[in-house]
C-alpha cells in the first residue's frame, strides 16, 4: 500500500499527489500482484485524471467519496503491507534513478538554480529576509516548482543553520537555502550573496571529503564517517558534524534517507545525493548524482559565480550589484 507522497509520486511518474503542502496524498495506491489500483478522492479525480494521470493509470481509478480517505478506503479493499514493512526495499527502488527520471532531474536543478541567480540579482544589504525568500518563492512557482522550503539569514543571524524568514535585513553577508519540488523530484541547494566568508574554501574540503566517499556500492554509514572526518582534517571541530545533519541521498524526499552512523543503504549506481556540511558561518549544498565518470552536479546555473575544487565548480558568494 503506497501512502506517502515520495513513494506515489515515484510510482506514477511523478504526478502531483497533494493540494496543501502540508496535508495527506489525495489518493492511494494498492500494488497488487495482477496490477494497481488507484484509490482517490472523488473530487480531485477528475484534475488527476485530465492532467497527472498517464493513460494506463486511469483505467484503474476507483474514486472514493471525500468523506473518506484514500488511504483508508484503499486498506478496506484488503490486508496489505504498509510502506514501513518494505521501507528499504522501498528506498533502494527509488534510488536506482531511471533515464527519463535522470532527465527530469537535470531539468529541475537549472531551473532552481535559475531561479536563485534571477530572484538574487535584485537583493541589495537593505532586502529583509522575508523579501528575498519572496523573490525567490516567485521564481520557484513561475517555474512550475513546489517551494517546500525556502530559508534566508542576514548577516545578523548567521548563526541559525534552519533560519526561517525574518524582517532581518540581508546585511553585507547572508545565506539562502531552498528545496523545490517538480514530477515529485526535490532540487535541494545553498547560496551565499554578499561578502566571502572566511571559512567557505574550508567547507569545500569537507564537500569533498563526502563526494569522494559517495561512490556506487558504498554503504551510507560509511560514507557519512568518511566525509564526517573531514572536519577535522580541513581544521574545524572534529566535531562539528555533530551540531547540524550533514544531509545524505534524496531524489523523491529532501532526504531518503538523511544519512547517520546507523544508515546501511547502499549507494546506487544511479544515485541522487545533497550533501550539505556546515560549520558557524559556513555552509555548501547541491543537488547530484553519482555517475560512473564521478559527481554530476545538477542545480548549476552558469551565471552564478563559482570556484574550482577538487575538479568541480563550486558555488561562491554572489557580490551584491
Amino acid at each position: 500500500m503506497l501512502s506517502s507522497h515520495e513513494a506515489i509520486a515515484w510510482y506514477l511518474e511523478g504526478a502531483r499527489t497533494h493540494v496543501s503542502l502540508a496535508g495527506p496524498p489525495v489518493l492511494a495506491v494498492r500494488v497488487d500482484a495482477d496490477g494497481d489500483i488507484l484509490f482517490v478522492s472523488a473530487n480531485e479525480a477528475p484534475r488527476l485524471i485530465a492532467e497527472e494521470l498517464v493513460p494506463g493509470d486511469v483505467e484503474r481509478v476507483v474514486s472514493v467519496p471525500w468523506s473518506t480517505p484514500a488511504v483508508a478506503a484503499a486498506t478496506g479493499s484488503g490486508a496489505a503491507l504498509t510502506e514501513a514493512d518494505v521501507a528499504g526495499e522501498l528506498r533502494a527502488a527509488r534510488a536506482e534513478l531511471l533515464p527519463a527520471e535522470t532527465e527530469r532531474y537535470r531539468r529541475l536543478g537549472r531551473d532552481t538554480a535559475a531561479a536563485l541567480t534571477d530572484a538574487a540579482a535584485h537583493w541589495r544589504p537593505e532586502t529583509t529576509e522575508r523579501a528575498a525568500a519572496a523573490d525567490l518563492a516567485r521564481a520557484l512557482v513561475e517555474r512550475g516548482i513546489d517551494a517546500l522550503v525556502v530559508l534566508a539569514a542576514g548577516h545578523g543571524r548567521l548563526g541559525h543553520r534552519h533560519p526561517l524568514p525574518t524582517d532581518a535585513p540581508l546585511g553585507r553577508r547572508a545565506m539562502v537555502v531552498v528545496c523545490g519540488r517538480r514530477h515529485g523530484l526535490i532540487a535541494n541547494a545553498t547560496r551565499w550573496v554578499g561578502e566571502a566568508g572566511a571559512d567557505d574554501a574550508r567547507i569545500l574540503e569537507v564537500e569533498a571529503a563526502f563526494f569522494a566517499a559517495t561512490r556506487a556500492g558504498a554503504r551510507l554509514d560509511d560514507v557519512f564517517a568518511a566525509g564526517c572526518a573531514g572536519y577535522g582534517t580541513a581544521g574545524f571541530d572534529a566535531d562539528e558534524w555533530r551540531r547540524h545533519h550533514q544531509g545524505g541521498p534524496t531524489g523523491y524526499a529532501g532526504r531518503d534517507p538523511r544519512a547517520t552512523s546507523e544508515t546501511t543503504d547502499l549507494v546506487s549506481a544511479r544515485h541522487a545525493f545533497a550533501w550539505n556540511p556546515s560549520a558557524p558561518g559556513a555552509k555548501v549544498e547541491d543537488t547530484v548524482i553519482v555517475t560512473p565518470a564521478g559527481i554530476e552536479v545538477l542545480t548549476v546555473d552558469p551565471r552564478w559565480p563559482t570556484v574550482d575544487h577538487a575538479g568541480l565548480a563550486r558555488p561562491a558568494a554572489l557580490p551584491f550589484s
